[in-house]
């Protein structure tokens, strides 16, 4: 057991760096890099038993919520790493490869599009954003980063 929450954190913390390096290599191209304090206020109001909000920037704000923003990017970093391994065993982290990554990689777009954004009343999939396709495209883009990320930290900590 302690292989496999070591193995989580350590690939679920270095897929996250990656994703989280990604985002500052996109501000090249003038593409702003992503603010964590509201799904932080997401996150905290979750534990008060709301999920869906009309507006996560007109609900109440909490104290710490960029770094409560932070700290559940990388939670959920980790967790998806823990499901990568619960799913596919701690031998994947052992000899890894590509596939499981980006199965799991391409699943975190899902939560993102059904769970996170309408929760934060952006819609599904950011329907109700202008640049919704845009959106999209770089969640796709990222999350295949975080796929990268899970694979290649396997590799480097086998």
């Amino acid at each position: 057991m302690s292989e496999f929450i070591y193995r989580a954190v350590v690939i679920g913390v270095g897929a996250t760096v990656l994703f989280d390096l990604w985002q500052q290599f996109l501000r090249l191209f003038g593409i702003p890099k992503p603010s964590w304090a509201m799904p932080g206020r997401w996150f905290a109001h979750l534990w008060r038993g709301r999920v869906m909000h009309a507006d996560i920037g007109k609900s109440e704000p909490v104290a710490n919520e960029t770094a409560l923003g932070w700290l559940f990017h990388y939670l959920v970093g980790i967790l998806f790493a823990g499901i990568l391994l619960a799913i596919w065993g701690a031998e994947w982290a052992r000899n890894p490869s590509f596939l499981p990554a980006l199965i799991v990689g391409w699943v975190t777009i899902g939560c993102g599009w059904f769970i996170l954004q309408p929760g934060m009343g952006l819609g599904i999939a950011a329907a109700k954003r202008p640049n919704a396709n845009q959106i999209r495209l770089l969640n796709i883009l990222g999350h295949t980063v975080f796929a990268i990320g899970l694979y290649g930290t396997a590799l480097l900590t086998r």
